[in-house]
Parts: C-alpha cells; structure tokens; sequence
C-alpha cells in the first residue's frame, strides 16, 4: 500500500527554517521531518511513499538522491575515480517524488498523484507531524467500517503546562497535556480510491472541499487517537520535538 505526503506547503508559520528549506526538511535531531514520518511507517511494512512536492521540492529530492549514496563510509580512489562504500544505510524504501505545483492546495495536490495511485486503497499524512499511531490498527479500523475515507482524531497538546491540584498545593505538573475535549483533524488518513471523485483541480482543498464533503455524505470515518500526537507549525513546537528526541523520550521512535 501507498502512503502519501503532502510535503508542498510554504510553511510560513515556521519562517525562522523554511525561508531557506520546505518543512519537511526542518531536522529534527539531525534528521529531517520526512526522514521521521518515513522511517515510523517504515517500521510497520509501510514502504513505498509517493511525495507530493511544491514549495523548494528539490530540496527534498536531494536529501532522498543522496541519502543512501552519502550514508556509512566510503574509500576514494582519486587517481582512478573508484568510490567504495561501506556500510551503507539499505532501507528498501520506494519513493516517487511528485512535482504537484507550488501554489496548488491540498486536494489539488492529491488529485494530481491519481495516476500513482490508480485504483487502491492508500494512506496519507502531512509533512509536519509525528505520532506514536499504529498504522495496521488504523487501516483494519478504516477497513471495518467501509467508508472512502477515515481521518486519525487527535487532542492537540495544550501550549501550557497543566497544573493538578492537591488542596491548595500542586501535586502533578504535566508539560504539553492533552487537552481535555476537542478533536482535531491529525492527519494519518485512508483513502479508497473514490475519493478523486471529490477532487477537482488544483485550488481544491483536502480538507475544506472534499473532507466536508465526505462527512456531508457520511462517508468519513474518525478513528480517535489519544496518545502521542504532535505538529510542527512554530519553533516552540520544533524545539519540543528536538528535546524529546534528544532525550531519548521520543514516542514516535519506535524503529530500532
């Protein structure tokens, strides 16, 4: 099965990084966003991606070109030009690296990856988030209940510290709860393929067009995730996620 991430977008809520790289190439402990999200669907037998580029999209092609080329150890031979690699990163990852337009929306990004998805159920993601979701838990819920699309409902983390109180005293503080009430949309979705049917062109939105038009239609399915969820929209956000992965406390790394 396909996953797909949308990894187009301008990011201009993150401008302190991506007025000189898209999103999902902003690192997180030494590696880029895209290099996160692919490795966790990795892990569960996920490995074929189909990228949807925009916005500095060669950035990202260079990352993935070079990515095994330029991993282990190598020995040069410069008078005859003989490169010799060793130990060289060999994930088994596909990756189409889709041009879909600079100023195309969402959805319009998605409809223009239909020739790649031809007719099969696929996943799709963001290019700014991580989670500690199970992908098989996902799709066999997606697959129960039958309809065209179901979305990953998350509570997003709080911007401040949760206070529980003893008394007068405090007797827990927990840093980014979640919050209490309120799903949102997370991302990690399931497609079938009749979603382009909701798709038009490129000032299509996945989100305000064809997700509420799915819904209208009772044909989006929620599937509520109540553990780890987290964007990256500021640098507040990045630097959380740096700190989590620097401490060894990241929830999404799940790989070995």
């Amino acid at each position: 099965m396909k996953v797909v991430i949308l990894a187009g977008g301008l990011g201009t809520r993150l401008s302190e990084e991506t007025e000189l790289k898209p999103k999902p190439m902003v690192e997180i402990g030494g590696q880029p966003m895209i290099w996160h999200i692919v490795k966790h669907f990795a892990h569960f037998g996920f490995k074929e991606f189909v990228v949807a580029l925009g916005y500095k999209g060669e950035a990202i092609k260079r990352f993935f070109l070079d990515y095994q080329s330029l991993s282990g150890s190598m020995t040069l031979d410069l008078a005859k030009g003989d490169v010799a690699r060793h130990g060289m990163e060999r994930e088994g990852w596909v990756v189409h690296l889709i041009d879909t337009g600079i100023p195309t929306n969402t959805g319009g990004r998605v409809k223009r990856l239909e020739p790649w998805l031809k007719d099969e159920t696929f996943m799709l993601t963001y290019g700014d988030g991580l989670s500690d979701i199970d992908y098989h838990q996902l799709l066999w819920y997606h697959r129960q209940h039958g309809r065209l699309a179901t979305v990953t409902a998350v509570r997003p983390p709080s911007r401040f510290g949760g206070l529980i109180f003893d008394g007068d005293l405090v007797s827990e503080f927990v840093e980014k709860p979640q919050v209490g009430e309120g799903w949102i949309n997370g991302g990690f979705m399931v497609f079938e393929p009749g979603v382009f049917k909701y798709l038009r062109d490129d000032q299509y939105s996945l989100e305000a067009d064809a997700l509420e038009a799915l819904a209208h239609d009772r044909q989006l399915a929620a599937y509520r995730h109540e553990q780890f969820w987290q964007c990256m929209d500021t640098l507040r956000e990045k630097r959380y996620l740096e700190a989590l992965w620097r401490d060894n406390a990241a929830p999404w790394k799940v790989w070995e």
